[in-house]
């Protein structure tokens, strides 16, 4: 780990959907670091907006306020032009309306604003793998196939196939209506790139050929309900998990370690993180070791 100094210059990002939802946590964020460093606070209403901030950084400590849909788009930036390397990351996890902070938590983040906000004048930074798959998009946390699915754990299927909120039975009124523009304003301004939103499939058995540096560990005709691949495995790779499906005993899991993922079959989604992808026929993910740094506890 890097010590990070506290005389830094922070650049203190805050998530639109985290301002409006839950302005007390971001005001005692803010009271936090202020009162430990020198500051500059972005308010961006948008993507263009946060896109800009990020690029008028300068030698600032990027530090974001909001949910995991907020951390993973400032990462994605960075890695698209090609600046991640080089810029240490803090985050304040503040989740509003069930935006989600498991990612957060998995990597070790406090999901307090104060010891957040502390943990980013006192900590530390950890430098810590990716995945990026052949379409430049990351996985920071965990890629699962088939994605999961629950209420409230998927933004997307909020949308309609046409990108407008769907009516998910909630009650008309003034809740409904600020419902609907939270929803909004987290799609229009956290994706990462554009996707043509769809609900998540149903988690059922699949047909897929997954690869790992190159040998194939489960071929199409072994159907499997679960695929899970997170970094940070031994010696700099992946560690891949397939649960075949179960006719009669319970099937043991497959596991691996690889440095480079292949899938392919019929379309099948995934889950990147807090974002669904897909559908696609094929995708490889690929490790880079220690690509980014993390601002976390000493």
């Amino acid at each position: 780990m890097t010590e990070v100094a506290t005389s830094d210059q922070l650049l203190v990002v805050i998530d639109p959907v985290a301002r409006h939802g839950d302005g007390e946590a971001v005001r005692i964020a803010k009271d936090v670091l202020s009162a430990g460093a020198t500051t500059k606070v972005c308010l961006p209403d948008g993507p263009e907006e946060f896109d800009r901030a990020l690029a008028r950084r300068g030698s600032r400590r990027l530090v974001v306020i909001g949910d995991d849909l907020a951390l993973l788009r400032a990462v994605s930036l960075l890695h698209r032009q090609r600046e991640l390397a080089g810029c240490a990351l803090s985050m304040v996890p503040v989740g509003v309306d069930g935006g989600p902070l498991a990612l957060a938590r998995a990597l070790g983040v406090p999901t307090g604003a104060v010891a957040a906000a502390r943990a980013v004048l006192d900590g530390t930074e950890r430098r810590l793998d990716l995945l990026v798959d052949d379409s430049d998009g990351v996985v920071l946390g965990a890629l699962r196939i088939p994605p999961l699915t629950g209420a409230g754990t998927d933004p997307w299927a909020l949308l309609d196939p046409d990108g407008d909120p769907a009516h998910a039975g909630a009650a008309p009124g003034h809740h409904h209506h600020h419902w609907l523009r939270t929803c909004q304003s987290l799609v229009r301004t956290l994706a990462s790139r554009p996707v043509r939103a769809a609900a998540p499939v149903a988690p059922g058995p699949s047909r897929l050929r997954i690869e790992v540096d190159g040998v194939t560990l489960v071929d199409l005709d072994q159907p499997v309900e679960a695929v899970c691949v997170t970094p940070g495995g031994a010696g700099g790779g992946a560690r891949v998990e397939v649960r075949p499906v179960s006719v009669g005993a319970v099937a043991a899991p497959l596991e691996a370690v690889a440095r480079t993922i292949t899938v392919s079959g019929a379309d099948f989604r995934y889950r990147a993180d807090a974002l669904v992808g897909g559908p696609v026929r094929t995708r490889t993910w690929t490790v880079r070791e220690a690509a980014w740094g993390l601002t976390l506890p000493g």
